[in-house]
């Protein structure tokens, strides 16, 4: 792998570091890469020391949680597969977010605005691990923001349930009892979640090597890209691709595992 196996050391169950002597990491993330191809591995190669990070920006739809909220308030207006369709190709980074956020929303006009609690209660639920790996972050002092291109509905109830500290989203207009089809502007997307990393750094007094970042989308990338630690959570190609790390098998957990915390450590 391009260097020298010095200390193994057990983590959890199936968990494992390895600190290794090496000049490069990328050399030994690719060798690491080949060494567990086909198997059911996740593996993350980074510097030994400053893993434990002090500020930890997620994605929330597919991320943090198990669903598109858009995409299941579209079954609601029975327009799940069109909007689903659109939802893809954005997320593969084939669409710019912000006009097919638009014209997704616009499909939802006229929806009772009581689908929104009932698609909540009915649909979401937390990706395994999440809360955990938001409560341990959070009792170490590490702060934890929620930042989605979804709805200020969905983050303000999901933000609560898994212990995030602040969550940044965007809204959906209203028409009476009923959606209007908008969405408030500016959108939150790309650009957004990079600035909500670079600002929550910023008031933090810190430098963006002691971020931590996660998400699926092409819409995460930026901040993905400019985090300490960027990893993919079961992600789009354009993002496992581009991420520092993947999570394709384990539960949210792993990203403890990725920063050095113990099993022990975990605060559930």
């Amino acid at each position: 792998m391009g260097g020298r196996v010095k200390e193994p050391r057990p983590l959890g169950p199936g968990a494992i570091d390895l600190l290794i002597e090496a000049q490069a990491s990328t050399p030994v993330y690719a060798a690491a890469q080949q060494a567990v191809e086909g198997l059911p591995v996740d593996v993350c190669v980074q510097p030994w020391s400053g893993r434990k990070k002090r500020l930890f920006v997620a994605d929330m739809d597919s991320t943090i949680i198990n669903v598109e909220c858009l995409d299941e308030l579209a079954d609601f207006a029975r327009v799940k597969e069109q909007v689903a369709a659109i939802t893809e190709r954005a997320m593969r980074g084939e669409l710019e977010f912000e006009g097919a956020l638009r014209e997704r929303v616009a499909m939802l006009k006229g929806l009772d605005l009581g689908s929104l609690q009932q698609c909540y209660d009915e649909r979401v639920r937390l990706n395994p691990g999440a809360k955990t790996l938001v409560d341990t972050m959070a009792a170490n002092r590490a702060r934890c923001v929620l930042v989605s291109g979804g709805f200020t509905f969905f983050t303000q109830r999901v933000a609560q349930a898994a212990g995030f500290h602040a969550q940044r989203a965007n809204t959906l207009a209203e028409d009476g009892d009923m959606l209007a089809g908008t969405v408030g502007e500016p959108i939150l997307g790309r650009e957004a979640k990079l600035a909500a990393l670079k600002d929550e750094a910023e008031a933090l007094g810190i430098p963006l090597s002691d971020t931590l970042a996660i998400g699926d989308g092409a819409n995460d990338l930026a901040m993905i890209d400019a985090a300490g630690l960027g990893i993919a959570y079961r992600a789009k190609p354009v993002v496992a691709e581009q991420a520092d790390a993947r999570i394709d098998h384990a539960d949210l957990t792993a990203v403890l595992y990725f920063q050095g915390y113990r099993t022990e450590e975990f605060v559930s």
